[in-house]
C-alpha cells in the first residue's frame, strides 16, 4: 500500500514540475496552416496521342491572401508549358472567396514517362507546389516506336 501512495506522490510532483503541452483541437491546429497543392491527372496512363486533364486543387490549411488569384504554371515534362495570369479584382478580406480548384489539358504526342509540375505564384513568389506522374504508352503513328 505504501508503495503505491509514494508512486502516485512522485508522478504527481512529476506532473507539476514539467511543462504540460495544451491540447489543442484538431481544427484549432489546423488554423494558420498553409494548404497543400495536390495534383492528379485523367487518365493516369494511356495511349499516344493522349489528351490529358490535369487537376491542381488546394486541400486543408486557412485561405491566406497570397493565395488569391495566383499564376498558375504547368510544366508538362515533353518541352511545353502553360502559365495562366488571371485578371482579378481587389482581395477583400472576409468577403473574397479564394479559388482552390484549377485545371488544364495537355496533348502528349510521343509515348514516354512525364513529371507534371504546377506551381502557383502571386506577385512572383511562389505560394504551392504539387506534380503527379502520367504514363503514355506508345499509339498507332507514335514516333517514338520508329526511333
Amino acid at each position: 500500500m505504501k508503495r503505491a501512495s509514494v508512486a502516485v506522490a512522485v508522478a504527481a510532483s512529476l506532473a507539476l514540475a514539467s511543462p504540460v503541452a495544451p491540447v489543442v483541437h484538431a481544427a484549432a491546429a489546423e488554423k494558420g496552416k498553409r494548404p497543400k497543392l495536390e495534383v492528379r491527372v485523367l487518365p493516369r496512363f494511356g495511349f499516344s496521342p493522349l489528351n490529358a486533364l490535369a487537376i491542381a486543387e488546394l486541400k486543408g490549411g486557412d485561405d491566406h491572401e497570397d493565395l488569391y488569384c495566383p499564376e498558375i504554371d504547368w510544366e508538362w515534362d515533353d518541352g511545353g508549358r502553360s502559365i495562366t495570369e488571371p485578371d482579378c479584382p481587389a482581395y477583400e478580406p472576409g468577403v473574397t472567396k479564394i479559388e482552390r480548384r484549377f485545371s488544364a489539358e495537355h496533348l502528349f504526342k510521343r509515348a514516354g514517362n512525364y513529371a507534371i509540375k504546377v506551381t502557383l505564384r502571386r506577385n512572383g513568389d511562389q505560394v504551392a507546389q504539387g506534380s503527379v506522374r502520367l504514363e503514355v504508352k506508345p499509339g498507332p503513328g507514335d514516333p517514338t516506336i520508329e526511333e
